[in-house]
């Protein structure tokens, strides 16, 4: 059972990805549930709270302050999901299949909408969302094109989260809701990772993703369980 942070981690490492959300849905696999909102003496998990060992809604922060081989990201189904560093380059072997952004983009694969997105984050470290709209040049009137950009490009494995970062005024100040930042998944990972997704064939890749959510959901949605490898 899954009691705190700690515990997460534990299984996220043996598992080696997740939905991030309470629930599944989609009948393939998550560690983390919906029943653990319920409000019984011997259940500490408790949502929403700020408590960074029982509140698995600051765990996606936490992992990615903490720990260098777990990414956080809009992965599965439009939704956000963990995957180790042990299972990336299987899901970008299975999604990418060797394919640079650039190779999609000129296949006509990836939309205007992305490319402007990606060309901002590829040009910095890191970038949070607010000014990634801002430098692509995205008005109010374009939110759902810039949203579903951002989604796509996570899902495709461009580009992910790596961290939080407040807003600042004019005076300096800081204001508003942290808003995630991103960077491109090769400034996240490095090297190493795409050298390994390049050695595995696509459908070997998501065959031995497959396999692992066999063993963790015998019962698994084959269909959707493809959609999940897949993206």
């Amino acid at each position: 059972m899954i009691r705190n942070y700690d515990d997460f981690i534990r299984e996220l490492l043996g598992a080696g990805f997740t939905i991030a959300g309470g629930g599944n849905d989609e009948n393939v696999f998550g560690l983390i549930k919906t029943n653990w909102n319920d409000d019984s003496p011997d259940n500490p998990i408790r949502w929403f709270t700020g408590d960074p060992d029982t509140d698995p809604w600051e765990w996606r922060v936490r992992v990615l302050n903490d720990r260098d081989d777990v990414a956080y990201s809009k992965l599965f189904f439009k939704k956000a999901g963990f995957i180790t560093k042990k299972w990336y380059p299987l899901f970008l072997a299975a999604r990418r299949g060797g394919y640079t952004f650039e190779d999609e983009y000129a296949d006509g694969a990836v939309s205007h909408y992305c490319k402007r997105v990606y060309d901002v984050v590829a040009g910095r470290d890191s970038i949070p969302v607010h000014e990634i709209k801002r430098f692509a040049g995205f008005s109010r009137n374009d939110k759902s094109k810039f949203d579903g950009a951002i989604v796509e490009l996570q899902t495709r494995m461009y580009i992910t989260i790596c961290g939080q970062q407040r807003k600042l005024s004019h005076k300096g100040e800081l204001y508003s809701w942290p808003s995630s930042v991103y960077c491109t998944t090769e400034r996240f990972w490095g090297e190493a990772v795409f050298e390994e997704a390049d050695s595995y064939g696509a459908d070997e890749a998501a065959d031995a993703i497959m396999e692992q959510i066999l063993k963790l959901n015998p019962s698994a949605d084959i269909k959707k369980a493809d959609k999940f490898i897949r993206g």
